[in-house]
């Protein structure tokens, strides 16, 4: 087997490893089940010439997950932390509950305020990771990237925590997730440019990363064009992210777009998770797509629902509507469904039920 198959199976073995709820299966059969907890949205909402639409209320929203209507649990919006929605269904109120430290019945409305910070904290701000090309395609223009780079990082709203990786061949975990901007623009300044380019290995171990995060999760792409050594698919990438509700948003200069490939590839998978795809004539672009990703990030309506009952463990199809007949002539942009991801165990094993495990996003 040579070297390029063993790195394939050790990132596919990587995609599930992830810990997650566990739940009993019946006695004799594969302990086979999927993750499907709190599913989170990031949702832009833009009029006709693209400016945000800000000031939107929980029942100005319709979430349908599979053809079945969804009740939302919280609501918030850009950077200001999220609060329990008053018409959760039962079962959503008892696992807010426990989300905010309830372990046994209790007042109705206590119980709500203490889930409601919970909640809050975890989708206050955002998690935000930025990855970096330094391959051989970066030589030219590679300073006036960093200060781009630099410059984001400083912009962005105290709410947020930001990590910084550089690609090439192999991922570097510069600074990890942290609200200490210094450390960030430190591994920024750090970084130097050469080899070849693994941008879809890196972006999938990057998603992985991030999924260990509950919140708002974020990652920031700057590409100075195609990937010409992973052995993993961008479909493969872009489902993970969907599947983990990472949102992706990708700069890139004018050499990507001269391979119609990497653009179609590129504008596909930001859409496919809800980000976008900008290419850089110069580095004053690169300064307006980073402000464009930052102004995006504080515009966002934070939407979290706990699916209903649902058979499907394939893909399941999101569509997010407004409600009213004021409100249809607006845009929205939101990831558009998601895989529940499986956990699997050896025959036997003992595991924890869905009730002692620890809540999870989606």
């Amino acid at each position: 087997m040579t070297k390029k198959s063993f790195l394939f199976l050790a990132l596919v073995l990587t995609l599930f490893s992830s810990p997650g709820i566990r739940v009993v299966a019946q006695e004799n059969a594969p302990n086979i089940r999927v993750v499907v907890d709190m599913v989170q949205l990031n949702v832009a909402v833009t009029d006709n010439k693209g400016n945000y639409v800000t000031g939107l209320h929980p029942s100005d929203f319709a979430i349908v997950e599979d053809s079945i209507p969804q009740k939302l649990a919280t609501f918030g919006e850009g950077n200001e932390p999220a609060y329990r929605v008053a018409d959760a269904s039962s079962t959503s109120e008892k696992t807010l509950a426990k989300a905010g430290g309830q372990q046994t019945q209790a007042d109705p409305k206590s119980a709500g305020e203490d889930a409601s910070q919970s909640l809050g904290s975890m989708v206050a701000g955002a998690n935000v990771f930025l990855l970096f090309d330094t391959s051989n395609y970066m030589y030219r223009g590679f300073v006036f990237a960093q200060d781009a780079i630099a410059d984001f990082v400083r912009s962005l709203e105290s709410a947020d925590k930001v990590a910084f990786y550089s690609y090439s061949r192999d991922l570097s975990r510069s600074a990890p997730l942290t609200p200490d901007r210094e450390a960030v623009l430190r591994g920024v300044r750090a970084t130097v440019a050469g080899d070849d380019a693994a941008l879809y290995n890196c972006l999938l171990l990057t998603i992985k990363d991030a999924s260990h995060f509950t919140g708002r999760k974020v990652v920031v792409v700057f590409s100075n064009g195609p990937d010409n050594s992973s052995m993993v698919p961008p479909e493969d990438v872009a489902e993970l992210a969907q599947s983990t509700g990472t949102a992706i948003y990708m700069i890139s200069t004018q050499l990507a777009k001269l391979e119609p490939v990497s653009t179609a590839v590129f504008e596909r998978m930001t859409a496919a998770t809800g980000g976008k795809a900008y290419f850089a004539k110069n580095w004053r672009d690169e300064q307006r797509a980073f402000a464009s990703i930052r102004d995006d990030l504080a515009h966002l309506y934070s939407l979290s629902y706990y699916p209903q009952p649902n058979p499907n463990r394939g893909w399941r199809g999101i569509t997010v509507k407004l409600v009213g007949e004021h409100l249809k002539k607006y845009h929205i942009r939101t990831r558009n469904g998601y895989r529940p991801q499986p956990n699997r165990f050896a025959a036997g094993t003992t595991t924890a039920s869905a009730s002692e495990a620890a809540p999870s996003n989606q």
